[in-house]
């Protein structure tokens, strides 16, 4: 939102009217001026005029001289029963889109009657309606009252109507990305521990900022893709790195405290054969020494790509409100694009990678066709989820960039990588360690493992979006009653939407754990822990495929799912239980629940949880 007051006419707009499905509107007015300037609002915003089907209707019931082309013009004469039939009309189009209809304070309709109308009709439609009242005299006052009252949204000029109708579809495309099904990454990581010594090891020395081969380690480390690095420090050893990674390659100094000054410097050149190695080794070394910069550390040596590429930037930057921001972009001379950024929070999977990827010019085919089609978006989004994750598990680290990554048809590379390092944390515990992050991580310590009665050895973790299908195979695996005692209604399928709200989870309000076969990596079982508004409450309900009952899975569940109540310190958690459910009541009477009815055929069976 760019305004107060955009914001409250959107939230008003969404909690009132079904969230538009696609950004076409149909346009209805009583004066060309206010619908013309709503069309140019929508067109300004990136909205578009709907394709009407049923203009021949329209042309039936309206005098020839009205325009009946979106946006259709009934002009000033038009009565209560011209506008009454247009929008009749409109609304049942089966073409895709919304309706505004703008009433100006002209002719012998009164504001009254076009709130009445709109109000009835809108019961009989799934379309988003909208309603514009120009004028401030008491009857288009009331009239808009009457309309917010009854869920219609009214505004007082079409650009109002236009920008809350743009937000709403705005709204409803961001939650359709939001739940989108991931791809599941592979987070197959090499041993890390090693990295906290080199964090360590450059507190004691008093460095802040890690060198060339340390930050390249971390990203190596992360199976994030470096180019081959040589350091030399002699003209000798420069001579036969440089031919062992075969020419032309790149020199560049190497400094302690800082790794992307050097092209600016002029502390970096290209070398095209072994004549010019001991010429640009010694003009490096002869610039380190005149300069104060830093003492030399000796000569960095890459191979150069030759082939066509674009490149880069990804970075790390911490806020004290909002924690760790990653930062995403093009890098490279022209201005047009070298502040071409984008923004993202922490956990990144593969399909808030891609939105982060996606909002960058550099990769839009309309503005950059030949830069996008040189290299694969999954190879940036799988490096992004592995560079936020790198993020996340070293809290240590106060600013982190890899300038350039350079990628193209052959892959990705990371060929500068700069870590800062945050002083007053390397030395504390890890318990010690409070990161503020904008989004609640994936709770990874309530990942255990457990064995059924039969010998099996299931793994209880958290649920997460890429779990969407493996869920909706335990879903079908249920029986009818197994559904009826979960849902307390039959539900034949799931549709994505559903099964969408049940992976992705805000896990600071709700947690679900899920029991995975660990051969095979299917779901047999879950758990739901959701909390209410104050935090000290929690309703939870336990799903277990009929082929795994009586094997011990929901008693484990059950409680594991107590263990969790109490990390939260939760007051209580309850459950509301079929009374035909004798399985779940027996499970809950075992574990020491107490039992309150709520009607004849339900009751609400709670645990108080010591603290």
């Amino acid at each position: 939102m760019d305004t107060v007051s955009e914001l409250f006419d959107c939230a008003k707009a969404l909690s009132m009217q079904p969230n538009p499905n696609s950004p076409y509107l149909t346009i209805i007015m009583n004066a060309s001026g206010p619908g013309l300037l709503a069309a140019d609002q929508l067109f300004a915003r990136g909205g578009k005029l709907s394709q009407l089907s049923k203009e021949t209707d329209l042309k039936s019931i309206l005098p020839y001289y009205c325009n009946t082309s979106n946006p259709i013009d009934i002009l000033e004469e038009a009565t209560p029963e011209r506008f009454r039939n247009a929008m009749q009309i409109c609304l049942d189009d089966p073409a895709d889109g919304s309706v505004l209809v703008i009433y100006s304070p002209q002719g012998v309709t009164d504001p009254s009657s076009i709130a009445e109308t709109a109000i009835d009709l809108a019961s009989q439609t799934r379309k988003t309606l909208l309603v514009s009242l120009m004028g401030e005299d008491s009857n288009c006052q009331e009239a808009r009252r009457m309309l917010n009252r009854n869920g219609i949204p009214a505004f007082r000029t079409p650009e109002e109507a236009v920008s809350a109708f743009m937000n709403m579809y705005t709204y409803t495309r961001n939650m359709e990305l939001l739940y989108q099904t991931p791809e599941e990454l592979p987070l197959v990581l090499g041993n890390s521990a090693h990295l906290k010594g080199a964090l360590r090891r450059a507190f004691c020395e008093g460095r802040q900022i890690l060198s060339l081969p340390e930050s390249l380690c971390f990203l190596e480390t992360y199976k994030i893709p470096t180019i081959e690095t040589r350091i030399a420090r002699t003209s000798e050893e420069a001579l036969v790195l440089a031919s062992e990674l075969g020419f032309p390659v790149i020199m560049k100094a190497l400094y302690a405290q800082s790794t992307f000054k050097n092209k600016k410097e002029g502390l970096a050149c290209e070398v095209y054969s072994s004549s010019e190695v001991p010429v640009a080794f010694k003009g490096i070394v002869d610039k380190i020494n005149s300069s104060s910069l830093a003492e030399f550390q000796g000569i960095v040596i890459q191979p150069k790509i030759q082939e066509n590429c674009t490149k880069l930037f990804l970075g790390l930057r911490k806020n004290n409100k909002f924690g760790s921001i990653i930062i995403f972009g093009t890098r490279g001379e022209s201005p047009e694009i070298i502040n071409d950024i984008s923004v993202g929070f922490p956990p990144l999977n593969q399909v808030l990678a891609r939105q982060i990827v996606e909002k960058t010019r550099i990769f839009q085919p309309d503005k950059n066709a030949s830069s996008a089609s040189t290299f694969e978006i999954g190879i940036i989004e799988e490096i992004l989820v592995k560079f936020c994750q790198l993020v996340m598990d070293f809290s240590e680290i106060k600013q982190m960039d890899i300038n350039p990554l350079i990628v193209n048809s052959a892959g990705a590379l990371a060929v500068d990588g700069c870590i800062t390092i945050d002083m007053n944390r390397i030395m504390r515990e890890p318990a010690d360690h409070h990161e503020v992050l904008l989004i609640s991580p994936y709770p990874r310590k309530y990942i255990s493992k457990r064995t059924l009665k039969n010998g099996v050895q299931v793994t209880l973790r958290p649920v997460k979006p890429e779990d969407e299908q493996c869920f909706n195979e335990l879903f079908k695996s249920l029986s009818e009653e197994s559904v009826r005692f979960r849902f307390f209604e039959i539900i034949k399928e799931m549709s994505h939407d559903t099964l969408s709200r049940y992976c992705n989870l805000d896990y600071d309000r709700e947690i679900a754990i899920v029991a995975e076969l660990q051969n095979d990596r299917r779901i047999i079982g879950v758990v739901r822990l959701t909390l209410d508004s104050e935090r000290k409450n929690g309703e939870f309900a336990i799903m277990v495929s009929d082929s795994w009952h009586r094997l011990g899975l929901g008693s484990k569940l059950m409680d594991y799912i107590i263990d969790i109540a109490n990390d939260l310190k939760l007051e209580t958690i309850y459950s509301y239980v079929s009374l035909a459910n004798i399985k779940m009541t027996s499970l809950c009477c075992k574990k020491g629940f107490e039992t309150k009815p709520v009607d004849e055929y339900t009751i609400n069976m709670y645990m108080t949880l010591p603290h």
